[in-house]
């Protein structure tokens, strides 16, 4: 089955960098499109960064353009979400998510803190 698993969370000062990864497994992951999204408490979760299943077109919410990057290997079966300039406002849990027709599968989320 589907299994999506997260790592590289933790605790930063603003303007500091964390690298979040996803290993993915239980299907073709060359396929799919790959995404990260986040939910702050108290808000709705929301789309971070999505690529393609080449990997050739990402995506990037205005909040984060410019700041994360957004990568995948195709042999490792792992997708990786690169933030620099850390704000407080990115404080979240960020997730991996891919989608087969309908169906959203999900990670289990890493925790991103970031405060002084």
């Amino acid at each position: 089955q589907v299994q999506l698993v997260e790592s590289g969370g933790g605790l930063v000062q603003p303007g500091g960098s964390l690298r979040l990864s996803c290993a993915a497994s239980g299907f073709t992951f060359s396929n799919y499109a790959m995404r990260w999204y986040r939910q702050a408490p108290g808000k709705e979760r929301e789309l971070v960064a999505e690529i393609s299943s080449a990997g050739i077109s990402t995506n990037y919410a205005a909040s984060v353009k410019g700041r994360f990057t957004i990568s995948r290997d195709n042999a490792k079966n792992t997708v990786t979400l690169q933030m620099n300039s850390l704000k407080p406002e990115d404080t979240a849990v960020y997730y991996c998510n891919m989608r087969i027709y309908w169906t959203d599968y999900w990670g289990q989320g890493t925790q991103v803190t970031v405060s002084s």
